[in-house]
């Protein structure tokens, strides 16, 4: 076992699953990523293979056919994925935050129709808040529901950046509700909208376009999605009627344990990135001997490792504190901005540490290169997590 990165206090239950997931990290997925990935080919044998062992289900109650574990348990399983090949830790994220927001905000029938099938893995969770025009300014969104007399809604409007849009059978997705309140976070829902996976016109009126081309996190498909006139019903907002304006709300609740994903993504780039520099150090020799011998590589070496550990240090505190029920919202957002910042340092680092061959598309390294940056931005930037964080400092800080 290695030293970095390991988590004191596991039940057996915890190691047992972590140590399932890293055999099939590194027999499944570490030889067939470097493939998969540069012909943007959907891990359709992978996804199956974490289907049959509950991944899917991983944190979903064991009366919805799930296993009940904990979010740190599912961020040290992203945390295993990630390391052989970020994007399958993608198919399961956002998967992930919408059955983390059935399970808090749902309501019982909708749990009962929808947990089941997702902890099977037959039905796939999409999330969806940002459009063309918004990113992290979520108060500003336009897509729109307009409510009808009879208590149903029309959506109208475009979402951009759906990882498994196509994919997916359900997409938890924020609109405009004017509902009259005094702030605009106020005036937002979140519906639950069922479409049948693919692309094109998935359910009247809601169509997937395309799959956007991006410089990493191949594999897994990201997209737009347009509503025109899409038909919902007051059953499908999350939580049901009542809940209505209480969408901003829902979706930050999504957000916070989606930045513990990240950060645990952002993780396990980084020890794959350190595992790659260290091995390649004792094999390149120059000078008469190894390269790990010279000051200079043994130094970068030794921040990559400090590196690896504070971040994933700093995750594990992140996952725990939010499993006691706890707030979480700084110790996420220091979690995502240190482990990202880190990610893409290490990984740069084991980068220059491989040279000229880590320019190759035959080294895997080179791939880790294009998948770092997407952490700096995904689940908010650097800046919003500082932004996150500042705010609450000032809340438990406050002078006087």
């Amino acid at each position: 076992m290695a030293r970095l990165a390991q988590t004191s206090g596991l039940s057996d239950v915890q190691q047992e699953i972590l140590a399932t997931v890293r055999e099939f990290v590194d027999k499944e997925i570490i030889p067939n990523a470097q493939e998969l990935e540069h012909a943007d080919e959907y891990p359709e044998e992978i996804v199956n293979g974490m289907a049959q062992m509950g991944l899917f289900g991983l944190t979903i109650p064991e009366e919805f056919g799930g296993l009940g574990e904990s979010l740190l348990t599912y961020a040290l399983v992203v945390e295993q994925i990630a390391r052989g090949w970020m994007s399958v830790s993608g198919v399961i994220n956002t998967h992930f935050i919408v059955a983390y927001m059935l399970m808090r905000h749902g309501t019982q029938e909708q749990k009962a129709r929808f947990l089941p099938r997702m902890a099977a893995g037959d039905l796939r969770g999409a999330f969806s808040m940002s459009e063309p025009d918004v990113g992290s300014d979520v108060a500003g969104i336009k897509t729109k529901a307009t409510a009808g007399a009879d208590g149903s809604f029309v959506l109208n409007g475009q979402k951009m950046w759906l990882t498994n849009g196509a994919k997916s059978g359900i997409v938890a997705t924020l609109v405009r509700d004017d509902l009259g309140k005094d702030a605009a976070h106020k005036n937002m829902t979140t519906f639950l909208l069922e479409k049948d996976p693919g692309f094109g016109e998935t359910r009247s009126g809601l169509t997937i376009p395309r799959k956007l081309e991006k410089m990493g996190y191949k594999g897994v498909e990201t997209t737009e999605m347009i509503l025109d006139n899409v038909s919902v019903s007051a059953d499908d907002v999350l939580g049901g009627p009542d809940r209505r304006g209480r969408g901003f709300y829902q979706m930050m609740d999504g957000i916070e344990v989606g930045r513990v994903n990240v950060a645990a993504r952002a993780c396990g780039i980084s020890l794959r990135a350190f595992e790659l520099a260290v091995a390649y150090a004792q094999q390149r020799r120059t000078f008469g001997k190894q390269i790990a011998d010279h000051q200079a590589i043994s130094f970068k070496l030794a921040e990559m490792a400090t590196k690896v550990e504070a971040s994933h240090l700093m995750m594990v505190n992140a996952a725990r504190l939010k499993d006691t029920g706890q707030r979480n919202d700084v110790e996420a957002g220091m979690a995502k901005l240190i482990a990202s910042e880190y990610c893409a340092e290490v990984t740069q680092e084991s980068f220059r540490i491989h040279g000229g061959y880590g320019y190759s598309k035959e080294y895997e390294i080179e791939r880790l290169m294009r998948e770092a940056p997407f952490l700096l931005i995904g689940e908010g930037t650097s800046e919003i997590q500082k932004t996150i964080i500042s705010r609450g400092l000032m809340r438990e800080y406050r002078a006087g």
